[in-house]
């Protein structure tokens, strides 16, 4: 047997943790490992730094007054927010946790106001309604934890009843301007702490009350971009939602009039950058990661990616660091690196990371993601702590400790770049890629292996520089060459062939005993047809470059 994959198998979650959890902390890596999912890496640093996330992650849960475990934000964050741990940070522990993802939702529907608001926060059980804090529509978490975890339909009628006035309290309190956009009345509407884009706005809502502006603040509200877009995303989700439970509601409708406020207030045609328009409708001029928030909600055509790509996301003028994606363009004077603090002035913050493959992957940008992934990966196997904030210059860690968006950044890249990937459409992905020593030729990792359970078929990937291996249930399902992504769907049936490398790749696929010669370009899917007509191009976006100017 291959040494890798007999030390692959030998690992025991439970046993390794040792005393490094409490009860909770127990039964929290109990169900991780009923995941199947297990990492092992044949020399360098990233194993060690694996399995010291999946161990702190514990640290980032807490038990509720009901029983249940509830993910915490981590670190000084103590308590759960909207905008990250009841949303994007539970959607990725929903592939290996799924209980607590499904109580982290719950909790947020439980606690929502008679007016309808959902708290922005709930800490030791108790909510918290000062602000909004809506940065990831919560709608599509929902749906995409319905579409993975067995589409219990009770679950599913509680989050729509909830989210439904929530979009009902928005409309009445946050477009105080009739525009039809969302409005930030402060910068923690927003969660930017510190960020250049609301300097001489509150930080909180007047008096406190999220339904109120400052009237004496010479800029708010906004028209945020990124709140609107949120709502438009959520909209959508919830048109899928009213369909499954066989109900009439115009979400198609309200979505689109979403989009047609964001584009008409908040986007500039001039150089394709969507900005805030304050009170006297002018654009607050600030280039940020908005512009990443709003396209991870699925705003705007392959087209307007491509371009946002080259001119902004892949620009090492603007947003593309050494470590990316920055809070801030790195040509704007207000730019501030530095990460010793909770900061979007600048610094690379890994809420931002972990919200950037919804962007590039609704566009089939793969490649291009890849490209943001491996640096950061190095940048997380040197860590210990786990921090908010990376320093977009030389990486090292910044604010704060056992960040669960920092813990789940780990998790979520490894798989995507080197694992087995369940996708809520119904696909899983085998990635043949492996970390690339990008830092001072330090080895993250010469050979992988992966494993994951799913619907009772243990999978498990090999990837080498020459060749990557799948088994199924311990036999041998596929071999094919590095640089490309298997598509199957749950039960192990082929369905594509993805691109995963600038360069294209020539090789022959064994399936099952049977060999499918292909040529597949970065990006490109390759769809299966069976066994007479082989793999045929099904799309091809190609591939964009980084930028310098």
């Amino acid at each position: 047997m291959d040494l890798l994959l007999e030390r692959l198998r030998s690992i025991d979650l439970l046993r390794q943790a040792g005393g490094l959890a409490n009860e909770s902390g127990r039964d929290f890596l109990t169900e991780f490992a009923r995941s199947g999912v297990k990492f092992a890496a044949s020399g360098g640093t990233l194993e060690n730094a694996y399995y010291s996330a999946v161990y702190k992650l514990p640290d980032c849960v807490s038990r509720g007054s009901n029983g249940s475990l509830t993910l915490q934000e981590g670190g000084v964050y103590k308590g759960c927010w909207l905008e990250s741990t009841g949303t994007i940070n539970a959607e990725l522990l929903s592939r290996f946790v799924p209980s607590v993802s499904r109580a982290t939702y719950e909790q947020f529907a439980d606690h929502q106001r008679e007016d309808g608001l959902i708290p922005y926060k709930i800490a030791e059980d108790q909510p918290v309604f000062r602000q909004i804090q809506l940065v990831s529509p919560p709608a599509r978490s929902i749906w995409n934890y319905y579409l993975s975890n067995g589409k219990d339909r009770g679950f599913l009628e509680k989050m729509y009843a909830a989210l439904n006035r929530y979009d009902e309290w928005l409309e009445k309190y946050r477009n105080t301007r009739g525009t039809g956009c969302v409005e930030a009345f402060c910068a923690f509407d927003t969660g930017h702490d510190l960020s250049p884009r609301f300097w001489h706005v509150a930080d909180t809502p007047h008096r406190g009350d999220p339904t109120q502006v400052d009237p004496d603040s010479p800029l708010a509200p906004y028209l945020a971009p990124d709140l609107t877009a949120s709502v438009y995303c959520s909209r959508k989700y919830l048109a899928l939602m009213a369909r499954e439970l066989g109900l009439d509601a115009p979400w198609e409708e309200r979505a689109e009039q979403s989009l047609r406020a964001l584009f008409r207030h908040c986007y500039d045609g001039s150089d394709g950058f969507f900005y805030d328009r304050d009170k006297h409708d002018r654009f607050v001029r600030l280039q940020s990661d908005v512009l990443l928030r709003v396209l991870a909600c699925e705003v705007g055509d392959s087209s307007l990616f491509a371009s946002s790509l080259s001119r902004y996301l892949l620009n090492t003028r603007k947003f593309f660091a050494k470590y990316p994606f920055t809070s801030i363009a790195m040509d704007d004077p207000r730019f501030d690196p530095h990460s010793a603090h909770n900061t979007w002035a600048g610094a690379t913050n890994f809420l931002s990371l972990i919200r950037a493959p919804h962007a590039f992957e609704h566009h089939d940008r793969h490649v291009e993601l890849t490209w943001a992934m491996q640096p950061i990966l190095s940048a997380l196997s040197r860590m210990t702590r786990f921090g908010q904030v990376l320093s977009p210059w030389t990486g090292e860690e910044g604010y704060t400790e056992s960040y669960s968006p920092a813990l789940l950044c780990m998790l979520d890249f490894v798989e995507r770049l080197c694992g087995i990937l369940p996708a809520p459409d119904g696909e899983v992905w085998f990635t043949g890629l492996l970390p690339y020593p990008l830092d001072h030729g330090i080895s993250l990792a010469e050979r992988t292996a992966y494993a994951r359970t799913i619907d009772g078929i243990a999978y498990e990937l090999l990837n080498s520089t020459e060749e990557c291996t799948i088994l199924a249930d311990g036999r041998e399902l596929a071999r094919f060459p590095y640089g490309v992504r298997i598509v199957t769907d749950r039960a192990g049936q082929l369905r594509a062939i993805v691109g995963m490398t600038l360069r294209p790749v020539r090789g022959r696929l064994l399936w099952n005993g049977q060999e499918y010669a292909f040529r597949v370009e970065g990006n490109e899917r390759l769809g299966f047809r069976g066994n007479e007509a082989g793999f045929v191009p099904e799309s091809n976006p190609g591939v964009v470059i980084p930028a310098y100017e």
